[in-house]
């Protein structure tokens, strides 16, 4: 079910006992939720991309540059 090569490893005999309990852990949380194991699957790689997508939201409006390009825009309007 796992692909084994999305599991790096220094040594190859560690890269099957961890897809081995990768595989596991998809199919107890899958027995759990009442689901499909590949729905499980699927539907982390679903939350994985929006929780990046909203993290790279907040770094975009926490950078500095921008914060000071905001900073520079609302100090030109006050004097204004």
């Amino acid at each position: 079910m796992t692909d084994r090569s999305r599991f790096p490893a220094s040594s190859p005999a560690l890269a099957e006992p961890l897809a081995w309990m990768h595989d596991l852990a998809i199919r107890l949380l899958a027995h759990t939720l009442n689901m499909p194991a590949p729905l499980v699957h699927t539907t982390g790689f679903y939350v994985v991309a929006q929780v990046q997508a909203a993290e790279h939201r907040a770094a975009k409006t926490l950078c500095p540059f921008t914060l000071l390009r905001r900073a520079l825009a609302r100090s030109r309007r006050r004097t204004s």
